[in-house]
């Protein structure tokens, strides 16, 4: 007969927004092991699997920490209650908790005062763009009709709520008819109990005892602090924001740039001091669509997305946000286990405001492959491809751009844009091969704007910091020949040293920080390396805190309007390196606003 042997949770923290999908393990009637499902409508020798999810409420109030969410609250900010922040904000879990907090916990205050002083709407402009899913006391002593009568957890999308016991001050409220359960704002404090039994296909009774197990309390889904857009021009650009959340100018489009950790690089080996529950791919993948989607980019170029991420959740939750999908998985002569987890370049872009012309896949192999017929001798060539095979790709894409160029001199001419996104090599000992697929990439671009009159971007994570030659070839658009960096070069790839340039004139957008003349830059230039124009850092972990991504842009063509604000070291709290709870990738998203210009002569 069919029996349950096991069931467990990977994680039994259980977050808001955050599928919870039990492993169940089965003993066939042959005595086979399996963990597929067995439902009604495919009965198993007469038998089939029930499940039953219920929140368990006791009368007593809950208030959860909102620097450790998994904790509960023994203290309360009495600052934010007069400043009207959201009270879920004002929970700590200990005096030490909250002192190590306030330096980042005091900027709550200052927005909040200096929100009241501007326009005296506080909350909703400084926490209701990304603050969905909070919630304040969280109170346990609900009944069964304050709770959702309309649950879409199960097969069944509306059923009464059922009390099925209370003793003792709990109460077990049904809350879902379904193997998985994706916890909502009512679980938050309370504790699920997930129920599997086996019933008999023809009576509908069960067979033996349920199988049980009680999760956590229910923890909100952390919210980092939203991050504004800075202009470099003068003007607010907070007060530019149309009902869509997205800039008002016809004339200026957004770029986001972000690598958000593929979940096969995202192990607890890596990345110890972060939480397992927040280091879980159904954790993460909630809170970087939260991101991504808050910050309403127009071009989303997105590295180490893994392939069946693409596919599965990326292309179609990014679809109902109005953004087509091109995609670029990286080669695979170097991998092991599942293919499926090969990762690569995803580009968004926003169906109403671009159309797709072009796509063009950069593999950086296939040139690998080329150079060593031509370049390397016979007996060199097995070398040379195990040095330069490192399955690295890059994804071009040309738009065209459906809103108005302001200010062109042909206004009823086509706005096409040229966009690069790419993932570069990360072995720093290699970096010869670092210059040389930066190198590779920039002269496909140049072939791109030698056949057409086109602005560029070019975006991702290069895994070289400021300074390094792979950077001063982007930046400058050639390297010295002293660098040091070109002492590493055994196979002889970047000699001579003077092809080692291109004719693109491309510039930093964050370096606008530092040109800027808007309000509130002088704390952005404090996140800013004044001797290599870049941010101080686009990655922080505790083995390194340092500059890999970046935006570049050509300068005579498209302008830089504004900026997303930088991070500091105090924004991610004291002793906590990426990823976090609040932050779900090593790296920190880079955006940009630009407005196409009437491209200067050279």
């Amino acid at each position: 007969m069919l029996s349950v042997l096991r069931v467990h949770l990977p994680s039994d923290i259980p977050i808001v927004g955050c599928e919870l999908s039990p492993y169940v393990l089965l003993r066939r009637p042959d005595k086979t092991f399996t963990t597929d499902d067995v439902p009604e409508s495919a009965p198993l020798d007469g038998h089939f699997l029930r499940y039953k999810w219920y929140r368990i409420q006791s009368d007593r109030k809950v208030a959860v920490c909102s620097v450790h969410p998994s904790e509960q609250a023994t203290l309360q900010c009495l600052g934010c209650v007069k400043a009207k922040i959201p009270v879920a904000k004002s929970y700590h879990c200990s005096p030490k908790c909250f002192s190590d907090a306030w330096q980042h916990h005091r900027v709550l205050h200052d927005r909040a005062a200096s929100a009241v002083n501007e326009n005296g709407n506080e909350e909703e402009e400084i926490f209701g763009r990304f603050n969905s899913t909070g919630s304040g006391v969280i109170s346990a002593s609900l009944t069964g009709s304050a709770s959702s009568t309309s649950l879409t957890n199960g097969s069944t999308p509306l059923y009464p709520t059922a009390v099925t016991q209370r003793s003792g001050g709990e109460t077990w409220f049904e809350v879902g008819r379904s193997k998985t359960y994706t916890p909502t704002t009512d679980d938050i404090g309370h504790v699920l109990k997930f129920e599997c039994v086996v019933i008999d296909a023809e009576t509908k009774l069960p067979v033996g005892h349920p199988n049980t197990l009680l999760t956590s309390r229910v923890i909100p889904a952390p919210s980092p602090s939203p991050r504004r857009l800075i202009s470099v021009g003068g003007a607010d650009m907070m007060g530019q924001l149309d009902s869509d959340g997205r800039l008002s100018s016809s004339g200026t489009f957004t770029v986001l740039s972000y690598n958000i950790l593929s979940d096969s690089y995202a192990s607890s080996e890596l990345y110890s001091y972060c939480p397992s529950w927040a280091l879980s791919w159904p954790y993460r993948r909630q809170n970087l669509l939260r991101e991504i989607v808050g910050y309403r980019a127009d071009i989303v170029c997105l590295q180490e997305v893994q392939c069946d991420h693409f596919d599965e959740f990326f292309a179609p939750e990014l679809d109902k946000h109005g953004y087509q999908a091109l995609y670029k998985r990286k080669t695979n002569e170097i991998y092991s286990g599942n293919i499926h987890t090969i990762d690569g370049c995803a580009t968004f872009f926003r169906r109403d405001r671009f159309s797709h012309v072009k796509k063009y896949e950069v593999e950086f192999n296939k040139a690998a492959q080329s150079l060593t017929e031509v370049a390397v001798q016979t007996t060199q060539k097995k070398v040379a491809l195990n040095r330069l095979v490192k399955d690295n790709v890059a994804l071009i894409v040309v738009l065209e751009a459906k809103f108005t160029n302001q200010g062109a001199d042909n206004p009823g001419k086509r706005q096409l844009l040229c966009v690069a996104n790419t993932h570069v090599n990360v072995q720093q000992e290699l970096k010869d091969v670092k210059i040389w697929q930066v190198h590779t990439l920039l002269k496909g671009l140049e072939k791109i704007a030698a056949s057409a009159d086109i602005p560029m971007l070019v975006c991702g994570d290069f895994n070289s910091v400021p300074g390094s030659a792979p950077h001063s070839l982007l930046a400058m658009g050639k390297v010295d020949p002293l660098h040091p960096d070109l002492l590493v070069d055994p196979l002889a790839i970047l000699r001579p040293h003077s092809k080692l340039t291109h004719q693109l004139p491309l510039v930093s957008a964050y370096s606008a920080f530092l040109r800027g003349i808007g309000l509130g830059l002088e704390q952005q230039r404090r996140r800013m390396d004044p001797a290599t124009n870049e941010p101080l850092f686009t990655n922080c972990t505790r083995d390194f805190i340092g500059t890999l991504d970046y935006i570049f842009y050509t300068a005579d063509s498209l302008t830089v309007e504004s900026l997303l604000e930088l991070l500091d070291e105090d924004s991610l709290r004291k002793d906590t390196a990426l990823p976090s709870p609040e932050w779900s990738s090593d790296h920190i998203a880079l955006l940009a606003e630009f407005r196409c210009v009437p491209r200067t002569r050279r």
